[in-house]
């Protein structure tokens, strides 16, 4: 168990966390969430004793083990990748490394030969003997091949990195487990490995994360940090969503009696309860939702973006046409005879292997890019309105937000005085004197948030989205999630969230470098389709061979 005592931290006149007092016990996963700020990964390094709080203490239960995925992926460059993992288990690291100091010795002594025996039995308890071939396991499901177990690790891509830096949290089914991000540079398969792993892991884990799916696949319990305090719900991530939500539109209606609020609360618990009996959650697993309390959920404090797309007008039957779009760049072929026409109502997720080809395709899509060879033809009734996954070039002059958006207002747009700004930039919180606040120092947050607003004065009919969630915390996710969703629009969008994905997508298209696969089915539709997953092996299969 971690118990956090009266934990105080503060920065200057800032209060991150204010007398935090909380417990977190076995066999649960604990999804940490707040705004963009909060505090969150600052909160996991206070828990592994990286950050000292200015106040009160964190206890954890004598003999446990902790295990920690950071975000420095630079650490161990001149570590072997398998070393990096073993280097998991620090005391069996500890307890090999004397062993074999022991044994190189020249003038082997009887009390070094008392103390070898000592420590091959501890060691041997520890699971010593098998430990490089779990190591080499774990890197295989990660998807670290077994050619690069003897690199060192500065010699490794930053995706592949990150894989060994979890392989190695992972190792040795530590005690307590912190995970920050684990999700990033993680494809589709290897997250559901992991949310496999921790819905069958029966210690504490404590995980940061922006993915949704993950936290609802994984969490038994969200711990929110909002006004310089933590307090722990029961349920994952779209349970208190859900739920605070309802919380919130009961306190707005003054009218309706106690007993109609609290049946409405019981009735919502038991329908998430069955839904979720039918999936691998593990908040079904726990069963922690038949001990909940009603009085535990409370209203959440976020504030909600309102993200808002209205159609100047609605888009005709032409729209979109691309024939044999190729592309390459340095020698790499990006993608070959992409082919497909966009119809009324479609909302086409866009996926690929490799990320490069999907920003470069936009880009193209957009206008911004000359592809190779092919051709594409807009319709003459579109209105775009395109977030890139680089939005810098946006951002290079020293305006104050209500100058800059100024910029984009479009022409047919003619009443353009402070208030009608003011709105754009206040549906996405920027509000009072924040909108006089320099472009030049805003967060990758607020850089999405200021793009949206630019976006949304367009009033475009088709909507394209490269990485939509990058830099947003989960309310803005949750806001622009439900737009598009309601948008009535096209939509063209490539995400690496899975819920966005999965909520969004009619139709999938697949960017190979040797063509496309376009199904009409949902992301979890098209994930366990045999015949994809057949034709996707082949179509990679030809990049690979070639």
């Amino acid at each position: 168990m971690i118990s956090v005592k009266n934990v105080t931290l503060s920065f200057g006149k800032r209060v991150l966390f204010d007398e935090v007092n909380l417990n977190f016990t076995k066999g649960n996963c604990y999804g940490v969430i707040g705004a963009n700020g909060a505090g969150k990964s600052t909160f996991l390094k206070i828990l592994s004793g990286e950050i000292e709080p200015n106040k009160g203490t964190v206890e954890i239960t004598p003999g446990e083990r902790m295990s920690y995925l950071k975000q420095n992926h630079y650490e161990f460059d001149e570590v072997t990748v398998l070393n990096t993992v073993l280097m998991g288990n620090k005391k069996l690291w500890e307890i090999a490394h004397e062993r074999d100091s022991i044994y190189a010795k020249e003038d082997f002594t009887e009390e070094d030969g008392m103390r070898a025996g000592e420590l091959e039995a501890e060691y041997g308890e520890m699971g010593g003997y098998t430990a490089e071939s779990d190591a080499g396991v774990l890197l295989g499901d990660l998807g670290v091949k077994e050619d690069l177990h003897q690199a060192l690790m500065k010699d490794l891509s930053g995706a592949i990195k990150v894989r060994v830096l979890l392989a190695q949290a992972l190792f040795g089914n530590p005690d307590i487990l912190l995970l920050d991000e684990p999700t990033n540079h993680l494809d589709v398969e290897t997250i559901g490995w992991l949310e496999n792993f921790l819905a069958d892991y029966e210690n504490i884990v404590i995980v940061v994360s922006h993915d949704r799916h993950f936290l609802d696949a994984v969490c038994t319990h969200v711990a929110d940090v909002d006004r310089a305090k933590i307090k722990i719900f029961t349920g994952n991530y779209t349970f208190w969503y859900e739920s605070s939500q309802l919380i919130a539109r009961q306190v707005s209606d003054k009218n309706k009696k106690m007993e109609d609020k609290r049946k409405d609360l019981m009735d919502f618990i038991a329908r998430f309860s069955a839904n979720a009996s039918k999936s691998k959650q593990a908040t079904s697993r726990k069963k922690a939702l038949e001990k909940l309390v009603i009085e535990d959920i409370e209203p959440s404090s976020r504030k909600y973006p309102g993200i808002i797309f209205k159609q100047l007008r609605e888009v005709g039957n032409q729209i979109l046409n691309v024939e044999k779009l190729e592309k390459s760049i340095d020698g790499r072929k990006l993608f070959s005879d992409v082919t497909f026409s966009v119809n009324k109502g479609d909302k086409i997720a866009f996926l690929s292997k490799d990320h490069l080809a999907l920003s470069t395709f936009f880009d193209i899509i957009n206008g911004d890019q000359q592809q190779d060879s092919g051709k594409l033809e807009w319709g003459t009734t579109v209105t775009k309105a395109y977030l890139p996954d680089d939005n810098a070039q946006f951002f290079t002059g020293q305006y104050n937000l209500m100058d800059w958006l100024r910029q984009y207002v479009p022409a047919h747009v003619t009443d353009v005085d402070e208030p009608f700004l003011r709105g754009f930039l206040g549906k996405m919180l920027f509000s009072g004197d924040e909108i006089m606040k320099k472009t030049s120092v805003l967060s990758g947050g607020e850089k999405v948030r200021c793009m949206v607003s630019r976006m949304m004065l367009q009033d475009p009919n088709v909507v394209i989205l490269d990485e939509p969630t990058n830099h947003l915390d989960l309310e803005s996710i949750q806001s622009f999630n439900e737009s598009m969703k309601d948008f009535k629009g096209i939509v063209l969008f490539t995400t690496h969230d899975h819920t966005f994905m999965q909520s969004v997508a009619t139709r999938i298209i697949e960017i190979t470098p040797n063509g496309i696969i376009d199904r009409l089915s949902t992301f979890d539709e098209y994930l366990e389709d045999e015949r994809v997953r057949a034709l996707r092996a082949e179509m990679y299969g030809q990049a690979v061979s070639a």
